[in-house]
């Protein structure tokens, strides 16, 4: 649907509520609990279009012992949540993620009974630091099963496009994603999805019915409650600046198509807007002056608005040098969309090296892990200025690449142009168009040959952890992770993106933000990305970061509908 095509929605007026929330995203979880608690609620999104980054995300959750994970039969218990977020998480307030805990499964029934969605078990998605106490290397990720979009009506055109569409209409969950890119390695297994979610795609359009998956199902899912539940969505509708008054936020003064309009909130306003993703001032002050290029995968509207309107309340910070970093092929032109790199880090056959030729990672360790240790090195004084993904041909025969480059297709010949990927008949000749030493380089690949031989990476154990296997190729023993690479060779150039920064507000166990002394500002909540993250540097397992703003949104809610 073209923007000239988006519907308009609601205009902003001067008006008063009891809650407003700011984005909607996650932002939506927060204002179906206040409507259910029986508040008043408004919603304003910056952009034309509903879902923020949740539409563009995978669209899974991670919340131990929650209904979904019982109904599917994984006996997990908050207290197994307690003890793996209790090894893990070292720099977030205790209370802070014990409140995520408690009142997870809570907060995910909420969900369920006020939308369509209908929320499974990914089995087998391990956490992602699943060798410590408490970890679950059968996994607690849950997501949405495919969901009809047309249950929006005419709301539909406002939803946000999802960036994770397949070459034809077929619903495609992060539980399939795996096994369609092991469909030469897993037939067996791998068709019988593909068959399944074509069908669905395709004879659900027979019949008017447009299923989606991903993040745009539970975006999808939540807007389809707010509609049930009569709550209006001012779309391109900007926050400018917070009401305080005596110390207390009141509302806020918001603007649509150049108009400003005032809205007053009675208990309060939840920012739930986002990151600051797109404001590369903000990124290179907070993050890193190497940091040049905008190719965050978070919607274009997070620049980090909501942010700034808090501090300037006295909100205080935490955690803003972090992202959910995530590796990715480099944008083919300026501004172009980066394409992940998740699955085809772990698959055998592959390894990545930077400028020197050499490997400096676990290529299979979790995206955010991977992004650490590229900064890590760059603040202890040795920035890795060029990173290689480099393959040979059978990982080309066998394996996906990019979500767009099918088993024995060639890369495309703008690829080559561009300079994003080269190719050698040896190590020597790859090295050279790479721009590494070849020396370095060949002895480097020599080494990791003999190791992936063995089955066995002495050097940065990939293969160790059930995360790094859970995308490996399990027809290749016994390390699903690593194959000697032998003949043609390809490399990918790799660039550091994300999904969106999580660094932001201070905020205790109720979603409520507070000072830099740890004073709560009364009237004032945040959630999502627009808080700093309540797992500190840590991402516990795929979902992390949409579970923060469906929790905290509930609490949000539940706090505010005791304020007086």
């Amino acid at each position: 649907m073209s923007k000239a095509e988006i519907p308009a929605g609601p205009v902003a007026h001067d008006t008063e509520v009891d809650l407003l929330v700011i984005g909607s995203g996650t932002g939506l979880a927060a204002a179906l609990s206040a409507e259910e608690l029986g508040l008043d609620v408004l919603v304003a999104e910056k952009a034309n279009v509903i879902g923020g980054s949740t539409a563009l995300s995978g669209g899974a959750y991670w919340v131990p012992a929650n209904p979904a994970l019982i109904r599917d039969g994984f006996k997990d218990t908050v207290e197994s949540g307690r003890e793996y977020l209790g090894a893990i998480v070292e720099d977030s307030p205790t209370d802070r993620w014990n409140s995520f805990l408690e009142n997870g499964p809570e907060a995910i029934a909420m969900v369920e009974r006020t939308t369509p969605l209908e929320f499974f078990w990914a089995e087998g998605y391990s956490d992602y630091h699943p060798e410590n106490p408490g970890g679950a290397a059968i996994g607690r990720t849950c997501e949405s099963k495919p969901l009809d979009a047309s249950v929006l009506g005419e709301e539909r055109g406002r939803l946000r496009a999802t960036s994770m569409a397949a070459p034809i209409p077929m619903p495609v969950t992060g539980a399939d994603y795996k096994w369609m890119n092991l469909m030469t390695r897993t037939p067996l297994t791998s068709f019988p999805k593909i068959i399944k979610r074509v069908v669905q795609g395709v004879g659900g359009l027979a019949i008017k019915r447009e299923y989606t998956a991903g993040g745009q199902a539970l975006a999808a899912g939540l807007f389809a409650g707010t509609i049930d539940a009569g709550i209006p969505i001012w779309t391109r509708t900007m926050l400018v600046e917070l009401i305080e008054e005596d110390g207390e936020v009141k509302g806020a003064i918001l603007e649509q198509d150049g108009k400003r309009v005032t809205v007053k909130a009675r208990k309060g306003v939840v920012l739930a807007a986002g990151g600051f993703d797109h404001n590369m001032e903000m990124r290179r002050k907070y993050q890193s002056e190497t940091l040049k290029k905008d190719i965050s995968l978070g919607a274009e509207t997070n620049e980090g608005d909501a942010i700034v309107a808090a501090e300037k309340v006295g909100a205080g910070l935490r955690l803003m040098h972090e992202a959910w970093w995530f590796p990715s092929v480099t944008p083919l032109t300026e501004g172009g969309a980066p394409m992940v790199l998740l699955s085809e880090r772990a698959l055998p056959g592959s390894i990545i090296v930077d400028e020197t030729g050499k490997r400096f990672v676990n290529e299979a360790t979790g995206y955010m892990g991977f992004g650490q240790t590229v900064l890590e090195n760059r603040a202890n004084g040795r920035e890795i200025k060029d990173m290689w993904l480099v393959m040979d041909q059978k990982y080309r025969n066998r394996y996906v690449f990019a979500g767009s480059v099918f088993p024995t297709m060639p890369f495309p010949k703008e690829w080559y142009d561009a300079g994003v990927v080269v190719r050698g008949d040896n190590p020597r000749e790859l090295a050279e168009k790479m721009g590494v030493p070849v020396q370095a380089f060949t002895t480097e690949l020599r080494e990791f040959n003999q190791m992936a031989e063995a089955g066995i990476d002495g050097d940065f154990h990939r293969g160790d952890s059930a995360y790094d296997r859970y995308y490996g190729d399990p027809t290749v023993k016994p390390n699903p992770n690593l194959r000697p690479i032998e003949g043609k060779l390809y490399a990918v150039h790799v660039s550091l993106s994300d999904l969106g920064t999580c660094g932001g507000l201070m905020a205790d166990g109720a979603a409520r933000v507070q000072r830099e002394d740890g004073t709560v500002i009364p009237g004032l909540y945040a959630i999502g990305n627009t808080a700093g993250n309540t797992f500190g540097h840590v991402y516990p397992g795929a979902g992390a970061t949409i579970s923060q703003g469906l929790v905290f949104g509930h609490l949000a809610a539940k706090d505010a509908a005791t304020r007086k």
